[in-house]
C-alpha cells in the first residue's frame, strides 16, 4: 500500500474543496490509482490542526465552518502554529500550497513552496503568485533536491491549459500562444455587449462569486500575466517574471468601442500573447467565429504551431472546486511518477 502524506497550507474554498474531494473519493483514488491520499495537517490563518496519522475530514470542515479556523480542534488544534514550522517538521510527502495570490513579494506562498522543496516535499500549488514572480528559480530548486513542483491549477482551473501543451502537443513547435485566461473579465466583456455598464456587469460578477471583493487583479489585467508568464516559462522555456509582461486591463473599455467592434463582427476580449519571447495582456477585437471569441466565465487558450497549425483548448477558468480537481490531477501525476521511477530502479514490482 502507498501512503501519500500530505500538508495543506490554505483552508479557504480551494483548500476545503480538496480536502472533501480526496475524502469522499479515497477509495476509488486507491482503486483507479494505486495510492491513499492522507491529510496530516492543514494550516489556515489562525493556526493548524496535526494528526500524523490522518486527519477527520469531516471533523475539521465542521470546525472551519463553525469556529473560522481549524486551530480550534480540541484534540488536535494548535492555535497560532505557522505553516514554515509546520512544514519543517511534521512528516510528509507532498505539501499543498493554497493561500491567497500576492503579487507583490509572493508572500507567505513563496516562503512555503522553498521550504518544502529544500525538505525535500513535493509541492503542489494553485498560487500564481510565487510563480508569476521566481518560477524559474523555483524549477530549479525542484531539481536541484530532487522533487516535484506541480501547478496546472493555476492556469484554467479544472480545464488541463498547461497538461494539454506539455503533453498532447508533444513533437510540435509551439511559435506563439494566444488566449482568454480571466473568466471574470470575460464575463464582465460579454455582459456589456448586451449594453450593461462596466460597473454593473463588475456587481454581478461580485455577486456570482467570480470576482472578488477587491477585482483589481482582474480588470487590471494581472491575473491574466500571472498566468501568461507560468505558460512562458512551462510550456516555451522562457525565464521570465512579471516584470516581462506589457500590461493593460480592461477598465477603460467603453460600450462604444464593443458596439463598433460589434458592428465589424468582432468582439472585445482581454487577451494574453506570448510572441517572439513578448508577453502582453491588452483588449483585442477577436473575430466572432474564432475559438478565443468565448463568451461568459469560458477560458480559451490557442497554440499556434508550425506542424499542426492553430490548437485551442476551452473549459470553465477557476473555482474553488474546478481547482481542487487540478490540485487531485497533479497528485497523481506525483504517484505515477514515482511509481515509473520505482519501476526502473527496481525498487517496486508492480
Amino acid at each position: 500500500m502507498i501512503i501519500l502524506r500530505i500538508i495543506l497550507v490554505g483552508f479557504g474554498s480551494v483548500g476545503q474543496n480538496f480536502a472533501k474531494i480526496i475524502h469522499q473519493n479515497f477509495g476509488n483514488i486507491f482503486v483507479d490509482f494505486g495510492f491513499y491520499p492522507k491529510l496530516v495537517a492543514v494550516v489556515d490563518r489562525g493556526g493548524a490542526v496535526i494528526n500524523p496519522k490522518g486527519l477527520d475530514v469531516e471533523r475539521i470542515l465542521g470546525i472551519k465552518r463553525a469556529k473560522q479556523t481549524v486551530s480550534l480542534d480540541s484534540e488536535y488544534g494548535m492555535v497560532g502554529a505557522k505553516a514554515l514550522e509546520i512544514i519543517e517538521n511534521i512528516d510528509s510527502e507532498i505539501v499543498v500550497e493554497a493561500t491567497p495570490t500576492n503579487v507583490i513579494d509572493a508572500e507567505p506562498g513563496l516562503s512555503h513552496i522553498e521550504a518544502a522543496l529544500k525538505k525535500g516535499k513535493h509541492v503542489i500549488t494553485c498560487n500564481k503568485g510565487p510563480l508569476a514572480v521566481a518560477l524559474p528559480a523555483l524549477i530549479e530548486l525542484a531539481e536541484h533536491n530532487g522533487v516535484f513542483l506541480k501547478f496546472s491549477g493555476t492556469v484554467g482551473g479544472g480545464t488541463p491549459i498547461l497538461n494539454f501543451a506539455k503533453k498532447c502537443l508533444k513533437g510540435n513547435s509551439i511559435k506563439a500562444v494566444r488566449g482568454v485566461l480571466n473568466g471574470t473579465t470575460n464575463y464582465i466583456l460579454t455582459r456589456m455587449e448586451t449594453g450593461v455598464s462596466f460597473e454593473r456587469a463588475l456587481k454581478e460578477a461580485q455577486m456570482k462569486g467570480y470576482a472578488e471583493e477587491d477585482p483589481s487583479y482582474d480588470i487590471c489585467g494581472i491575473d491574466t500575466a500571472c498566468k501568461l508568464v507560468i505558460l512562458a516559462n512551462y510550456v516555451l522555456g522562457l525565464e521570465v517574471t512579471l516584470k516581462n509582461v506589457q500590461i493593460n486591463g480592461i477598465s477603460k473599455v467603453t460600450y462604444k468601442q464593443i458596439k463598433e467592434a460589434n458592428k465589424r463582427g468582432r468582439a472585445v476580449r482581454l487577451i494574453g500573447s506570448i510572441f517572439n519571447n513578448r508577453l502582453k495582456v491588452s483588449p483585442e477585437e477577436i473575430i466572432r467565429s474564432h475559438p478565443l471569441c468565448t463568451y461568459d466565465v469560458l477560458n480559451a487558450v490557442t497554440f499556434e504551431t508550425d506542424e499542426c497549425g492553430e490548437q485551442t483548448i476551452t473549459g470553465r477558468g477557476a473555482g474553488g472546486l474546478e481547482t481542487s480537481i487540478a490540485i487531485l490531477r497533479d497528485l497523481i501525476d506525483i504517484r505515477d511518477s514515482l511509481s515509473r521511477e520505482f519501476n526502473f530502479n527496481g525498487r517496486i514490482k508492480k
